[in-house]
């Protein structure tokens, strides 16, 4: 880090980075490899942004949420999706109570698992359309309104969504409005032989691993205020917008791929979270303003689920990650533009 950094801001760099391997570490008791997928959950955390998880039923999404939540001092609930499952189950419902001493009857919230700090909202796709439209007011808002009351949900509040690729049978795509609430889209691939191993050694011994909590609510919203307060050159942040701009078939700065095979590019979102999840990486890199190479390096994850492939695309089998690393290699940074 510069030394002209205030010394306040340099210590509170450095307490945000040893709570960030804090938590990793413990999370790496459970999880084998997956580094990439673990920090990029890590960085919605910090950003006060929803992480979903794609990847086969098996490769351990679902425990790499449960460890996360046993590494920090948050209340967690875990909602199985499911195609029967109602948006009253997920949300709550008003139920009728007795008095005992007067004898009235009136109805009372009773609150839903929506109600917690961290939610795992597990296969998320098995839901149907409205069911999962239900949770698009907690993640924006984060409040739940119920019969014209609306409730504000307790921070910080994450959900940590997992879902099974939309190929295998009864699933349901998610609506374009909710997806693009999600803060980082994360491909959670298989293991290696050399990690398959490790997971077959701990997992077939009877040892559990022992995660203890080393991050309370109050110092996750202290390291999201310091996250925000990292410095973007202008320059820098037009960049970002260049490359959100990209993505737009037919616009100013559309590469060629993205004008043949986008139907639809990225919203506003996409660049405020290639924006945030940059301070986070400059922070972990000791400093205090984001570089071109931050914003590359969170790009896909950031994106990848705010393009909309068109028919061409689908039927050449094109990934959308295909067209958005064309986009950040057709792209140039300013100082390019200025040479």
């Amino acid at each position: 880090m510069t030394q002209n950094v205030d010394p306040a801001i340099q210590k509170a760099t450095d307490e945000f980075r040893n709570k960030f391997h804090a938590v990793r570490t413990e999370i790496g008791k459970a999880i084998v490899g997956h580094a990439d997928i673990v920090d990029g959950v890590l960085t919605c955390l910090f950003t006060g942004g929803h992480a979903l998880l794609e990847g086969v039923p098996g490769l351990g999404k679902t425990y790499l949420i449960r460890s996360l939540s046993e590494a920090l001092s948050l209340k967690f609930s875990r909602i199985q999706f499911t195609p029967d499952l109602m948006p009253a189950d997920i949300l709550g419902t008003n139920i009728i109570r007795e008095d005992p001493e007067t004898g009235r009857r009136g109805f009372e919230f009773q609150r839903g698992p929506l109600f917690a700090q961290i939610v795992l909202a597990d296969e998320i796709n098995r839901a149907t359309p409205k069911t999962q439209s239900a949770m698009l007011e907690a993640m924006q808002e984060k409040t739940v309104t119920a019969a014209g009351t609306r409730y504000k949900l307790e921070p910080p509040f994450f959900v940590m969504a997992t879902q099974n690729p939309i190929e295998q049978e009864g699933t349901y795509p998610l609506p374009e409005a909710q997806i693009d609430r999600f803060f980082f889209k994360l491909l959670v691939r298989y293991s290696s032989r050399k990690e398959l191993s490790t997971i077959v050694d701990r997992t077939t011994t009877g040892r559990k691993p022992d995660i203890k909590p080393v991050m309370s609510g109050e110092q996750i919203i202290g390291a999201q205020k310091l996250v925000q307060r990292v410095v973007v050159a202008p320059h820098v942040q037009d960049y970002a917008i260049r490359l959100t701009l990209a993505t737009h078939p037919q616009g100013e700065f559309a590469t060629e791929q993205a004008n043949r095979y986008v139907r639809w590019g990225s919203s506003p979102r996409g660049a405020q979270a290639v924006i945030l999840a940059s301070k986070v990486q400059a922070l972990l890199d000791a400093r205090y303003n984001v570089s071109f190479d931050d914003i590359r390096k969170i790009f896909l994850p950031a994106m990848r689920h705010r393009v909309l492939l068109n028919f061409e695309a689908q039927a050449e089998g094109l990934d959308p990650d295909v067209v958005l690393q064309d986009v950040l290699d057709k792209t140039p940074t300013a100082a390019e533009q200025v040479a």
